[in-house]
């Protein structure tokens, strides 16, 4: 049988190369996206910081080998870890995903962009410490706040117009992609070397999402991103000894990802590669909850609101309906038992159902001590989810990039109230000026979880000062989180 695919060494994918050329020679100037950079740099490592409080957290954190310390390693927030960038960068990516509350990015694929702060944190730790050691000027946070642009941006890029979900892949794998290319960068890899760490990233073996979906959610939801950003830092050192790339390694017959495992179908863009993601992203401010959710957690804290003034409980609810869009029904419309805590963060239900009973939504509120309450589940098995096209239409339309929800109760007495509608959460850009007060607060909170006054006085100084975090060098910022 003679051969029907030419071995002819290609060129490198364009995909490829726009990402590369992007990384490396892109100026961020935009002062817009690196005030929204530090803001998100805050309020990931508040997310860490209290995701510290769980032990099913805490007891994947460490080095692959306890008691090891690595001489100028990356130092974990928080805790007393100081580990080489690999290990460094699941822990940080672990952490700050954990509770399903930092930053978010919906489009036709949804994802988490600063969980590329595992990798980018740790990496940029790690060159600091070392360059120190050796005499040399250690990076500043401006690196890493440029980082994370580029990062938000290659991951919300690629997402706006292609689903990797209807394909039953996980959005991780653009974290780890985005990371690969930010790392690679900031090691100081060349352009060809650069291209061969991203085509590693799209050969390599990508997560289902098995683990988000019912019957299986389950905790690995939390860990993904840790996971797929450590991938990358590794990734991106293999690269950096010489090794080989696999040029096309999208587009290539039969053996090539679009026809492995996108339907055969190459990627579509809508715009080229700026600053857009970072300075639309959204912010989980006020609530811990699947985005698709958010604003009909906020309807529901309002329902509560309008119970107490009726006299009214949710046992006098006879059903509520929810007006939603279509990626809300992909994947939060849920029924039956809710198993673990993963399992009820994804459940708009569930999520709806404890703010209307209790007036709040907090992470503790997934844990089995609060799922044991009857009136949860009763109140899930009355709530009903239907699509509105223009929700839907909304919701993927670049310049409105909604995501509503509107909630109508109906009562056992035949009234009802009036129906709710919340098109733009609170963390929306749309509502910056009420929102990053918000998310300061959010941050003050966090830090007290962890750290003593002084010590939270310290981090607030220069975290809420633009110029000051700047020129900051990476391992005098990150040591102020050492517990």
């Amino acid at each position: 049988m003679s051969a029907t695919i030419s071995n002819v060494r290609p060129d490198p994918d364009q995909v490829l190369v726009d990402i590369v050329d992007y990384v490396l020679n892109y100026r961020i100037d935009s002062a817009l996206a690196l005030d929204t950079a530090r803001n998100c740099l805050i309020d990931t490592l508040g997310c860490g910081l209290e995701a510290l409080e769980y032990p099913a957290c805490r007891k994947l954190l460490g080095p692959v080998v306890p008691g090891t310390v690595v001489p100028n390693g990356a130092k974990v927030p928080g805790t007393q870890f100081q580990l080489d960038p690999v290990q460094a960068a699941f822990n940080i990516g672990t952490m700050i995903r954990w509770l399903d509350f930092n930053d978010t990015w919906l489009a036709a694929e949804w994802g988490h962009p600063s969980d590329n702060l595992g990798g980018i944190l740790a990496v940029a730790d790690w060159l600091s410490r070392s360059a120190v050691a050796m005499g040399k000027a250690p990076l500043t946070m401006r690196a890493v706040l440029e980082g994370m642009v580029k990062a938000h941006e290659i991951q919300g890029c690629i997402a706006l117009e292609n689903s990797f979900n209807k394909v039953g892949l996980d959005h991780v794998v653009l974290v780890k992609v985005a990371s690969t290319a930010v790392v690679s960068q900031m090691l100081g890899l060349s352009r060809d070397e650069t291209i061969n760490a991203v085509s590693l990233a799209w050969v390599d073996g990508q997560s289902l999402r098995t683990y988000r979906h019912a019957p299986n959610t389950g905790s690995r939801k939390s860990w993904a991103a840790g996971d797929a950003t450590s991938r990358a830092v590794r990734l991106a050192l293999i690269a950096k000894t010489g090794e080989m790339g696999y040029l096309s390694v999208l587009s290539a017959p039969v053996w090539g990802f679009y026809d492995v495992l996108f339907k055969g179908q190459p990627f579509k863009f809508q715009r080229p590669y700026g600053t857009y993601v970072m300075e639309n992203v959204l912010f989980k401010i006020s609530f811990p909850a699947e985005f698709h959710s958010q604003t009909a957690v906020e309807c529901a804290m309002q329902i509560h609101e309008k119970l107490a003034a009726l006299g009214k409980t949710d046992a006098d609810i006879k059903k509520i309906t929810i007006r939603t869009h279509e990626a809300c029904i992909r994947i939060i419309d849920k029924s039956g038992p809710l198993a673990n805590p993963a399992d009820r963060d994804h459940c708009i239900q569930y999520m709806v159902a404890v703010p209307v009973i209790f007036g709040r939504l907090t992470a503790g509120d997934y844990e089995d001590s609060i799922a044991a309450d009857p009136r949860i589940d009763a109140l899930r098995a009355k709530i009903t989810c239907v699509e509105d096209p223009t929700f839907t239409k909304d919701y993927h339309d670049p310049e409105q990039r909604s995501i509503a929800n509107a909630l109508t109760v109906e009562f056992n007495d035949g009234t009802k109230l009036d129906e709710i509608v919340c098109e733009y959460p609170i963390g929306h850009k749309r509502r910056r000026k009420d929102g990053i007060p918000l998310l300061e607060a959010k941050f003050r909170t966090n830090l007290a979880r962890q750290f003593p006054a002084r010590q939270q006085q310290r981090i607030l100084d220069v975290s809420l000062d633009q110029k000051a975090l700047e020129a900051m060098p990476v391992h005098e910022y990150v040591d102020l989180y050492v517990i």
